[in-house]
């Protein structure tokens, strides 16, 4: 150590004296290494290193060491770590200051002399001026007098001054002023001692309306998905703050959500204008909003604007000449009053969506190029937007119409039920989503009841949707219980969410109620898997919640789904939804379901439609489009009458197979269908004789009239009837074959207590036995 400084001394307490002479290492505790060189024993030339102090405490400081010239000597600068670290922001913040565009920045010392400023001020706020000048060398002495008084009361006070209002006549070109904002704050050193103070001038009026209407325009602009509020918000910026008359034209094409044609010259404008302002009234003849514009000549001006330049027009008589040889487009583009305009294309992709144009009429100023490039920079923001609109309807308009493709008839009337289901869209149709509701026509008049609420929105939960809803009724015509019919869904929801892309897993999921209405017994089976329980209105009783098991969400597997019973007499309605028509805003659900549940009983009546139900019950989530879709299954249930239903039961004995035949052909005669007689004679002696077969209990037979015959023959056994084609030397196994060959339509379902063969004959006017070859006897 050859010198001491009395700084040293100050962080160490340590003397020259004591140090000088001395090896450096005694003092320094460790030398933190960069992580670039980490096997370099020599210490870096700069970085940060650990010292002792005299009491033994540590202290750390950052160095630089400097080999002085034409020395072995080496200087080493050090200062504590939290000192240099202020420094470094200290000179940071100076140099982002300095480079700031938006105001005129001058750094003066106790004098007022200017010590600093940024080359991108404006003439009003400092640029030109030598470092060591004052404010008077740039606007005019009275003018710098009062700024000058300001900076002083800063710099004595210690208070800041916040947008002052500061008039600026330019000391260089006479004539020339302009208002500024002066902005100052006092500068201290380390004990606090005034050392200078920052003035700010932000820019003048003009430009500050600028900037506001650029805010303006990013605020407002885009905000919406729809074109026309698009090209409206476009117009409402303009208007007043930048003209006084505008209106923005878009091709026909981009209404509709499709790219307009790529096409140049004349015939080839074909727009529409859509959005228009005005200061005052529209004036009188002018092309209203909603017309077509004119078919435009081949000018040198539409040239520059299907390129995408915008085009300045200074003064009346230049707008006048440009059209002077077509006089007919004059008082459609022409204001009456108007003398200055600019036109922007709506430029994006390529692709001319449309124009805005905006007209002077009150204001005595003409439009310049800053105007111009003022306009254009706004345009090219509404063209991003308006495209941004424009694919977002193509897209919407294609999601909307696959969704309505997978959504059933939004009105059924089946012998078991009148049905109403409505169907409304998240954010008033902004959102599309996976509700789904559906009425499924099932064997033996009976129907299954449908909701669902696939997890998301987007054309995936569409799509998802359409996948369930198809699994479903494919389950369904299975005649499965509701608990195994949920079940496989399940199954086929954790299917789906293993085909989900890798971190889109728990995005794949859903809830479903599934119900199935007998209008023979009027008892309705369902079960839920996650799903919000329905709500009944019974002739002679109040609106009430049906108290349901759910099971877990269709995904989560390895949980059992319990089915619950319910009596649903005819006239009564049940009400199934999703979670959108009870929680509009998120709020309570339980409070929900009782407003809806109140709501169904004010409104329940027997004769009134299901559809103004329905739409009431819609209304009263409010006006404000919803937050999640809302998805509405209303059914009123009917019953098949008494003497519409016949049904026997026989043992086990094969001999009783002609008494099945005989009170089947008796029920027939006394409700006058002699015409199918025959053919259910066949069925039922076939069904009966299987029974009798393959099962150990009693038999029974049931025979349901409606728009069809229904014959259900049941047996306690479990065994799955299989058709097959016999061989021309056997001696059975045509049964099956025969009713196939005999009914519209034939199934078997199962239950606890064994299986019901079914076959259904259709019922007309025109109904005749069928004929059958000896062959096939």
């Amino acid at each position: 150590m050859l010198q001491w400084s009395h700084a040293a001394t100050e962080l160490l307490d340590r003397t020259a004296p004591e140090v000088c002479g001395q090896p450096v290492a005694q003092l320094v505790e460790a030398v933190h290494q960069s992580p670039g060189a980490p096997g370099e024993k020599r210490a870096p030339a700069a970085g940060q290193a650990v010292l002792r102090h005299r009491s033994g405490r540590l202290v750390e400081v950052a160095y630089h060491a400097l080999r002085l010239d034409g020395s072995s000597d080496v200087l080493v600068l050090a200062a504590p770590i939290q000192s240099a670290s202020d420094w470094g922001l200290g000179a940071a913040f100076m140099r982002a200051l300095l480079a700031q565009d938006w105001a005129g920045i001058t750094v003066h010392d106790t004098d007022l002399s200017i010590v600093r400023t940024n080359r991108a001020a404006g003439t009003s706020s400092g640029a030109g001026a030598a470092v060591g000048g004052r404010l008077r060398d740039i606007v005019t002495p009275e003018d710098a007098d009062g700024a000058e008084a300001a900076l002083r009361r800063v710099l004595d006070t210690g208070e800041p001054l916040i947008d002052r209002e500061q008039r600026a006549r330019s000391q260089r070109v006479p004539g020339r002023e302009c208002a500024v904002s002066l902005s100052a704050f006092r500068l201290e050193d380390e004990e606090g001692r005034p050392s200078g103070v920052v003035a700010v001038f932000t820019d003048s009026a003009e430009r500050e309306r600028r900037r506001d209407l650029r805010h303006e325009a990013s605020v407002r602009i885009g905000s919406s998905l729809d074109v026309l509020r698009t090209a409206q918000d476009l117009v409402d910026v303009l208007v007043p703050a930048f003209g006084d008359l505008a209106w923005a034209s878009l091709a026909d094409p981009v209404l509709e959500g499709d790219e307009p044609p790529k096409l140049a010259g004349a015939g080839s404008w074909h727009m529409r204008r859509v959005a228009a302002a005005s200061v005052g009234p529209w004036p009188a003849g002018f092309g209203p909003p909603g017309i077509a514009d004119p078919p435009m000549p081949d000018l040198p001006v539409l040239r520059r604007v299907q390129r995408g330049e915008t085009v300045l027009v200074s003064d009346r008589a230049s707008a006048l000449a440009m059209a002077e040889d077509h006089p007919g487009i004059i008082p459609l583009l022409i204001p009456e009053n108007g003398h200055s305009a600019v036109s922007a294309p709506l430029f994006a992709r390529g692709l001319v969506l449309g124009a805005v144009a905006v007209w002077r009429t009150e204001r005595p100023e003409a439009f310049d190029q800053t105007d111009a490039d003022l306009l254009s920079e706004i345009a090219s923001r509404a063209a991003l937007s308006v495209d941004n609109a424009r694919r977002y309807t193509r897209e919407h308009r294609a999601a909307v119409a696959l969704q309505q493709r997978l959504l059933p008839r939004a009105t059924t009337d089946d012998p078991a039920a009148e049905t109403a289901g409505l169907y409304r869209p998240a954010s008033g149709g902004a959102d599309i989503g996976g509700d789904w509701f559906d009425v499924i026509p099932l064997p033996s008049l009976r129907v299954a009841f449908v909701i669902g609420d696939v997890v998301g929105h987007g054309l995936h939960a569409t799509a998802t949707m359409g996948r369930l809803r198809t699994a479903v009724q494919t389950l369904a015509e299975l005649e499965m219980e509701p608990d195994e019919l949920l079940t496989h869904v399940d199954d086929l929801v954790q299917q789906l969410a293993g085909e989900a892309p890798h971190g889109h897993q728990e995005a794949v999921g859903a809830t479903c109620l599934y119900a199935v209405y007998d209008p023979v017994t009027c008892h309705c089976a369902l079960a839920s898997a996650g799903h919000l329980p329905p709500v009944v209105a019974r002739p002679d009783e109040a609106a009430h919640v049906v108290e349901v098991s759910p099971g877990p969400p269709l995904g989560v597997g390895g949980m059992p789904f319990e089915v619950t019973e319910i009596d649903l007499p005819p006239g009564s309605v049940l009400a199934l939804y999703t979670n959108g028509l009870v929680t509009p805003d998120h709020h309570d659900l339980g409070a929900g379901i009782r407003h809806l549940t109140e709501n169904l009983g004010a409104l329940y009546r027997s004769d009134r439609p299901l559809d103004d139900i329905g739409r009431a019950l819609l209304a009263t989530t409010g006006n404000t489009p919803p937050r999640d879709d809302i998805a509405l299954l209303l059914a009123r249930t009917r019953a098949v009458p008494t003497d519409n239903i016949a049904s026997w039961e026989f043992p086990t004995d094969p001999a009783i197979v002609a008494d099945a035949r005989e009170a089947a052909t008796r029920q027939l005669a006394a409700w006058e269908l002699e015409d199918v007689a025959f053919t259910t004679e066949l069925m039922v002696s076939e069904l009966v004789t299987n029974a009798i077969r393959y099962s150990r209990g009693p038999v029974g037979l049931r025979l349901i009239r409606d728009k069809t015959l229904v014959c259900e023959v049941s047996d306690p056994s479990n065994t799955q009837p299989r058709l097959r084609r016999a061989r021309t030397t056997d001696e059975g196994g045509r049964g099956l074959f025969l009713v196939a060959q005999l009914a519209a339509r034939w199934g078997c379902r199962y239950s606890r207590s064994g299986k019901t063969i079914w076959a259904e004959q259709p019922l007309t006017t025109t109904t005749t036995p069928a004929r059958l070859s000896n062959a096939e006897l």
